[in-house]
């Protein structure tokens, strides 16, 4: 009897024992499949819409870390504006190090307060885009003439 119950001769039998987790038409198929997708690929696309590039040139010296003054190429257009780093950025070593004149290219959001960044990367001011190598030039020449006869 335990050997009938493991092996079922009837075909009545075995269908009832089918796995009932797996759809069986098309239209089943189509809704687990907007489901799956609709949980796993949707938010996706909410993040990825909020992230920016955004090249930068430190204006000022820096004397607070956690909010800096920048000339930043934020959409095209040059403005001044301050950075709010995220707390993996204000423990980087490069943001602890910051000073004028340095150029960043920067991935974050715009916030109300300024620029909260996510992640930055120290550049050469000639891999800045064209709007923002001038200033970038004119900062250096600046730091060079004004304040670096000041540090002997």
């Amino acid at each position: 009897m335990a050997r009938e119950m493991l092996y079922p001769i009837d075909a009545s039998a075995t269908t009832r024992w089918r796995p009932r987790f797996l759809p069986t038409s098309l239209t089943g198929w189509l809704v687990v499949s907007s489901l799956l997708y609709s949980t796993a690929v949707l938010p996706l696309h909410g993040y990825a819409e909020d992230e920016v590039v955004v090249f930068a040139v430190v204006s000022e010296a820096p004397k607070d870390k956690t909010r800096v003054s920048v000339k930043a190429l934020i959409n095209g257009a040059v403005a001044d504006t301050k950075l709010l780093p995220s707390e993996t950025v204000l423990g980087n070593p490069i943001w602890r190090t910051l000073e004028i004149c340095h150029a960043m290219k920067l991935e974050g959001s715009k916030t109300g307060d300024g620029f909260k960044v996510a992640s930055v990367r120290i550049l050469d001011a000639s891999m800045l885009p064209m709007t923002l190598q001038g200033f970038a030039g004119d900062c250096l020449i600046k730091k060079a003439v004004e304040i670096a006869p000041l540090v002997d």
